[in-house]
């Protein structure tokens, strides 16, 4: 199996995000900005088991390509669910709590790429 890189891994938990009717995906590229990881990937669900769904299919699709999560929190209650896979953390928000946190504010400094549908389709059938 290829290595992929954590551009990769990100681009594909957008992806599988993207499947699951998640919304206002997108990637920040922290790699230039922070020795946190290399990329934050955000999504927004619209209740909370819609945010565990996409949560879910992000793990399991990971999972299918080799990537374990390092650590998982949030699951249970639905408002924001973390995936740690080290050099990209995965964030799925409700849209209210999303706001409030304001992820892409605090870490404006980095680019910043937003998914679309359209791209995903054509990605995930390759």
């Amino acid at each position: 199996m290829k290595e992929l890189s954590s551009r990769d891994v990100a681009h594909r938990a957008g992806q599988l995000a993207l499947s699951k009717r998640g919304f206002d995906v997108r990637i920040l590229n922290l790699s230039e900005i922070s020795s946190v990881c290399d990329y934050f990937v955000i999504a927004s669900g619209q209740v909370d088991q819609q945010v565990k769904s996409i949560a879910g299919a992000i793990e399991d699709g990971l999972r299918d390509i080799g990537q374990k999560p390092y650590q998982k929190e949030g699951a249970t209650e639905g408002n924001w669910v973390l995936l740690d896979y080290i050099d990209v953390v995965v964030h799925i928000f409700l849209e209210s709590t999303r706001q409030y946190y304001a992820l892409e504010k605090l870490w404006g400094d980095a680019p910043t790429e937003e998914l679309s549908d359209e791209a995903i389709i054509e990605d995930l059938n390759d």
